[in-house]
């Protein structure tokens, strides 16, 4: 049966005396006990979804069969059935479900875990297709493309890094997903999964203090301008939490993004603006603007441009701008930091900032750093920016 986390723990105090001493597998004890713990904590979006067997799940709806059949479980001879594996195989292949502490078998029935239930939703099921089919032969092909290329790091042309070799395309990244369905409606699910369950850039920026506090009608009536937010999740959320707010809340986008969101139906009270980041910002002396992961989807070039085509609007002392991105510890860099900027590598031929890093961009861009807000455990930042 699963357990909660505080009985891992337990275990794992036990196992701790038994390591202290010596005793033979207690070290395996400890490894095994430490990822039931792990899987007892994850999240969907920090599941290493790239595994073998979690994609031929996702074909054959093993997750969304085991949710259906609840606490009662299916043995394996209905679980073959329901998912049309040969039952031998499918009995091999669950139970290292079992061992990744994915599922759990107990009284002769595979089981659901919280975890696995979750998986089974759409978007994560896209998620685990994204990173299976996409992310993972570009990850494969690191070590032949880094050699070929003598161990040097990639244009920023984007179209020479481990992704175009391992999928044989002289495509840009996004330019691939758009021509080859269904990845492009994946990677949008994957992004949303990335970002479910994890606090959002508000729940640790004072927006009361920074924001609401000092906003000036006279000077402009925006309050915050969300660039580049996509199809709105970020404002939609945020004019949720703050209701009372003063100033218009904008979302801006391409024309495509914009013409899809319906504001209207949302019951949301934000506008949505068609803008290009790479033209020059037309809201002026606006109280906050935010990019939530834009900047590391680019060069250091292209970042400038996005920056300078931004600065022309800003009022100066009291505009700020709210840059919601990874900043790498390099002292001691998470797991989640490094991961995405192994994604950033592979797919798009840029990198996850450290501070320094973000501070001199900015810089060249004509701002300064205020400020670098962070949560615990969370891999985004608030960089806090204002005019030179």
């Amino acid at each position: 049966m699963s357990h909660t986390p505080s009985d891992i723990l337990d275990q794992i105090a036990a196992a701790r005396v038994a390591f202290d001493k010596n005793e033979a597998g207690s070290r395996e004890a400890l490894i095994d006990h430490s990822r039931a713990l792990i899987a007892s904590l994850e999240i969907p979006s920090e599941f290493p979804a790239q595994t073998a067997i979690v994609r031929m799940a996702v074909d054959v709806q093993l997750f969304q069969r085991l949710q259906e059949a609840g606490s009662e479980g299916l043995s394996p001879s209905i679980l073959s059935e329901k998912t049309g594996i040969d039952v031998t195989l499918v009995q091999r292949l669950t139970r290292h479900l079992v061992a990744m502490n994915l599922v759990v078998f107990n009284d002769g029935v595979f089981l659901a875990t919280k975890l696995s239930n979750n998986l089974a939703a759409k978007n994560y099921q896209h998620s685990i297709s994204f990173c299976y089919d996409v992310s993972r032969p570009s990850f494969n092909g690191f070590p032949e493309h880094f050699k070929k290329n003598g161990y040097k790091p990639p244009t920023l042309s984007g179209t020479d890094g481990p992704f175009q070799s391992a999928h044989k395309t002289d495509l840009p990244f996004f330019d691939w997903l758009v021509a080859t369905p269904p990845h492009l409606e994946q990677f949008s699910s994957f992004m949303a999964s990335y970002r479910n369950g994890k606090p959002d850039w508000f729940d640790f920026y004072p927006v009361q203090e920074r924001m609401v506090e000092g906003f000036d009608s006279s000077s402009n009536d925006a309050l915050l301008v969300d660039v580049g937010g996509g199809k709105g999740h970020d404002v939609a959320t945020f004019v949720a939490r703050y209701k009372s707010h003063p100033g218009k809340v904008v979302l801006q986008d391409r024309e495509p993004v914009i013409a899809t969101v319906d504001v209207g139906a949302t019951g949301q009270f934000f506008e949505a603006h068609a803008h290009d980041f790479f033209t020059p910002q037309p809201i002026k002396g606006a109280r906050a603007y935010s990019l939530h992961s834009i900047l590391h989807d680019w060069g250091d070039e292209e970042s400038i441009k996005i920056i300078e085509n931004l600065v022309g609007a800003l009022k100066r002392g009291y505009s700020r701008v709210l840059f919601n991105e990874i900043v790498v510890n390099e002292q001691n860099p998470t797991l989640a930091a490094t991961n995405m900027d192994m994604m950033m590598l592979a797919h798009l031929n840029v990198r996850e900032r450290t501070e320094g890093e973000w501070r001199s961009l900015l810089a060249k861009g004509g701002l300064k750093v205020i400020k670098i807000h962070n949560y615990p455990g969370v891999a985004e930042s608030v960089i806090e920016a204002e005019l030179a």
